[in-house]
Formats: structure tokens, C-alpha cells, sequence
């Protein structure tokens, strides 16, 4: 491979990462901090991405769209699309726990893309939406490295809030409702209130990962959103990088997908006859990943750590 191949491989690859990573942050604030079971990533991811295309695309003749906004006010729209379907998800769902949670959250992301699938109205069903902008194309063109550019600059400005989110007194909170909601419950909080909350952020979080996907590939499609893609490698990145620990969600997120993009080379080599098991050669090697970082590491490759107190610490640098 040439030195010009490999950096636009490694450009498209990092481009991937930070948008998996911003999906990882989101599932953080729901499961990290407050131990929410949502395997519905997919359907807050598929919301966003359809919100972005249909707000920015200019031209639409069998669908929703036309209205060519400018790429910032699709992520707001598809920030705010996400969160509003999120809310009453989370009043209707949010008294469930754990594998009750789960199997709920699975069902309606499912819902949720078979209305895109069907839909023609609205998405143009199963021939999905093309002809969608790189970001900020209007400004600063097409290249792949402002791509990864903004793509980038969207994912620390992310980390930063979910880090500010952390140490914060709502924060707080999520944790100790994780730990023992009845004591929290005790202490006079509204636990449903704080619960539909992260549920929201984290949901909000990921509409925002799906339009970021839906700018840079240019076109979506049902498909897309399938659970393995959407849903199983973002539970992987977290659990593997730390759950709880923000950082530790981005660097899961770079690490599994190293080895995700690595197992196609692998499985690329597979005498003819298997080629179709391929892809569940992959999932596999993916899931016998997981095994050993459980086993070896059973809170992450960078464990949640007890946020420091800001007072402590401006105390300390005196």
C-alpha cells in the first residue's frame, strides 16, 4: 500500500472512530453512570442520521426533505428529534430494569427502522437517502481531512461535556443511583426524574453520532442501522474501554474498531467455501476479544475513577 492509500485509509478509519466514540459517550451516560441497559443504540443513531438528511439535503422528490439548512443546524435538529422521541421512551420504559430494560429498548429501536424501512414518505424506504453534504462542504469543500476535522472537534467538545456532566453534582447522583437507588430515593431524589435524564442525554448523544455518520458516508439506508453495526460494537467499545470512564469510551472505541477493520483482512483470507460465514467470523473474534478483557480486566482497559472534588483540588495547587 502507498504512503497516499494508507493515509486515506488511516483518515477514514480515525473518521470512524470518533463517530463510534461519540456514540460510546452516549451509552456511557446512560450505562456507565447510571447502569441503564439500552440495546436500542440503533434506533436513537438511525433518528439522528434520518433528522440530518432530511433538515440538509437539497433535493427531494420521494421523500421528507429538500429544506438544504446548513450542516450545524442539522446535528441541533437531529440532537433534538433524538431526545424528544428519547423522553417518552424513557417515562414509559424507565421503571424496567436491567434485562426487562433491555429487551424493551431492542424492540422499539427495531420499531424504529422498520418505520424507516417502510415509510416511503418519510425516508424513501429500502432505497434509502442520497446526495447528503460532507460536513461544512459549503465552507471548507470536500476534503476527507476536514471531515475528520470536524468530526473530531464534535467528539472533544462531547467529552468535554459528558466529563463536566461527571464530576457534577447530577452526576453524582447517576452514579449513586447506580449503586443503591433506594438510599438516593432515601435522601429525598427524585430517581425517575434523574433516570428519564441520562436516558435522554445519552439518546440525544447518539442522534448526534448518527448525524455525523449520515455527513460523512453521504448516504443512509436502513440497512445501516442494523444491531450488529449499531448496537453490539458500541456495548464492546465500552465495556472494553472502561464503563464510566469517559476516555476509556474513546479509547474502546479506537481499539475495537482497530480490531474490527483487522478482522476483515483476516477473514478476507478465508478459502472461497466460507466466505459467506465471514462476517460471523468476525463477531467471534470480536466477542472472544470481550472473554479475555473480562477476564482480564473486568472493569476496562481504564477503569471509572472517583471524580475529584474541584475545591480539593484548587486547594492542592495553592
Amino acid at each position: 500500500m502507498d504512503f497516499l492509500g494508507l493515509e486515506s485509509y488511516l483518515v477514514a478509519m480515525l473518521t470512524t472512530v470518533g463517530i463510534y466514540a461519540v456514540l460510546s459517550l452516549g451509552l456511557n451516560v446512560q450505562f456507565g453512570l447510571t447502569g441503564q441497559i439500552n440495546i436500542g443504540i440503533a434506533g436513537f443513531y438511525a433518528v439522528g442520521a434520518y433528522t440530518a438528511a432530511i433538515l440538509t439535503t437539497s433535493e427531494s422528490v420521494h421523500h421528507l426533505g429538500g429544506f438544504g439548512l446548513p450542516f450545524v443546524i442539522g446535528l441541533a435538529g437531529a440532537v433534538l428529534m433524538s431526545a424528544l422521541i428519547a423522553l417518552p421512551i424513557g417515562l414509559v420504559t424507565i421503571r424496567l430494569r436491567s434485562d426487562y430494560l433491555a429487551i424493551a429498548t431492542i424492540g422499539i429501536a427495531e420499531i424504529i427502522r422498520l418505520v424507516f424501512k417502510n415509510e416511503d414518505w418519510l425516508s424513501n424506504g429500502v432505497r434509502g437517502i442520497p446526495g447528503i453534504e460532507r460536513p461544512l462542504a459549503g465552507w471548507l469543500g470536500t476534503n476527507a481531512h476536514v471531515t475528520l476535522a470536524v468530526v473530531l472537534v464534535v467528539l472533544a467538545v462531547v467529552w468535554w461535556l459528558c466529563e463536566r456532566a461527571r464530576v457534577s453534582p447530577w452526576g453524582r447522583v447517576l452514579r449513586a443511583i447506580r449503586e443503591n437507588e433506594q438510599g438516593v430515593t432515601a435522601a429525598g431524589k427524585d430517581v425517575v426524574r434523574f433516570r428519564v435524564q441520562a436516558f435522554v442525554v445519552g439518546a440525544a448523544i447518539m442522534g448526534l453520532g448518527g448525524a455525523l455518520y449520515a455527513h460523512v458516508v453521504g448516504f443512509i439506508s436502513p440497512e445501516a442501522f442494523m444491531p450488529l453495526h449499531a448496537t453490539f460494537l458500541v456495548w464492546v467499545m465500552l465495556i472494553a474501554g472502561g464503563a464510566g470512564n469517559n476516555t476509556g469510551a474513546i479509547v474502546g472505541a479506537l481499539i475495537i474498531w482497530l480490531v474490527w477493520s483487522g478482522t476483515e483482512l483476516v477473514t478476507g483470507r478465508l478459502p472461497p467455501e466460507f466466505a459467506t460465514q465471514a462476517s460471523s467470523v468476525r463477531v467471534l473474534m470480536i466477542g472472544v476479544l470481550l472473554q479475555v478483557i473480562l477476564i482480564a480486566r473486568p472493569q476496562g482497559l481504564l477503569p471509572e475513577r472517583a471524580p475529584r472534588a474541584v475545591g480539593a483540588a484548587r486547594g492542592r495547587g495553592k
